[in-house]
């Protein structure tokens, strides 16, 4: 079964997108449609813009999704039976099955950006990448520690990224590398994601997402917050909601779809980084990139 999996944030690049502007016109329609809604013209950021004008919030998490559902929709032959994203990823993926228009997909990708920028601002947080430790044991750790650090990201066996306030965060990771971790070091990321510090950001989000139409979708999503097979609207809403505040578990994920299936995963998007992930997550499967 073919599946097809979205990159998150921290995959721009300069120039992203310029190519597919310049060669499809449904890519460019779809571009400047973008820039409408935005209410700037991204584009002009995406192609010409610097590395650093991509990391500001407001562009980046529009740029990735941009690039990546423009990129499907012009695909030949695109007919998944499974999707996942990862993080902001699952919007994309959203729309590549169905479940959500392009318009409203970049809306909720817009609101979900600034909302998580000011819950960035309330108070100081941060992530780090610990390399070298089971799950369990990094899971171990973050309960012994004053202050907020949770598990955050299970990108593969070996390699989880932990979330929470600062000092917190820190402290988990000296406590980490004494817990034997190859590696434990801060993230140049600008909050807490997928951690109880973006409760505001979800509060603020679910409004947005109760009042956007989610449609039957075409196939499965495997979404972040369950690591299952869903295709109910409603329920695939109300994981969309929880998942600014709860793990990503892109490990368990990929597990169930090989399990449930998958024998090709192609990443659609800027990056190789989730194929990377699945061959360390399953040696066995193929992978392609897009």
């Amino acid at each position: 079964m073919k599946a097809y999996i979205f990159p998150g944030q921290g995959a721009q690049f300069s120039g992203m997108g310029k190519d597919l502007y310049e060669t499809s016109e449904l890519a460019q329609s779809m571009f400047e449609k973008a820039n409408q809604i935005l209410g700037f013209r991204i584009t002009d950021i995406m192609f010409e813009g610097t590395i650093e004008a991509l990391k500001e919030t407001k562009v980046t998490q529009p740029a990735v999704f941009l690039h990546s559902v423009i990129l499907a929709k012009i695909l030949d032959n695109f007919h998944p039976e499974m999707v996942a994203g990862h993080s902001l990823g699952e919007f994309s993926a959203l729309v590549a099955n169905g479940t959500l228009s392009f318009e409203d997909g970049l809306r909720l990708v817009s609101k979900r950006a600034l909302a998580m920028q000011k819950a960035c601002e309330i108070k100081p947080s941060t992530m780090a990448a610990v390399l070298g430790l089971a799950d369990e044991i990094v899971e171990q750790v973050c309960a012994t520690i004053d202050g907020v650090v949770v598990a955050a990201n299970y990108n593969c066996p070996g390699q989880l990224v932990i979330s929470g306030e600062t000092t917190a965060v820190e402290k988990a990771c000296e406590a980490m590398k004494e817990a034997g971790a190859k590696r434990a070091l801060l993230l140049p990321v600008g909050g807490a994601f997928h951690s109880p510090m973006m409760e505001p950001a979800r509060e603020e989000l679910a409004a947005a997402i109760e009042a956007t139409t989610f449609s039957t979708p075409i196939c499965p999503v495997y979404q972040n917050v369950t690591a299952t097979a869903v295709s109910d609207p409603n329920e695939i809403k109300k994981n969309l909601i929880t998942q600014l505040t709860a793990p990503v578990k892109w490990t368990q994920s990929v597990r169930q779809m090989v399990q449930d299936g998958a024998t090709l995963f192609t990443e659609v998007g800027p990056g190789k980084v989730l194929t990377g992930l699945v061959n360390k997550i399953d040696k066995e499967v193929a992978t392609a990139n897009i």
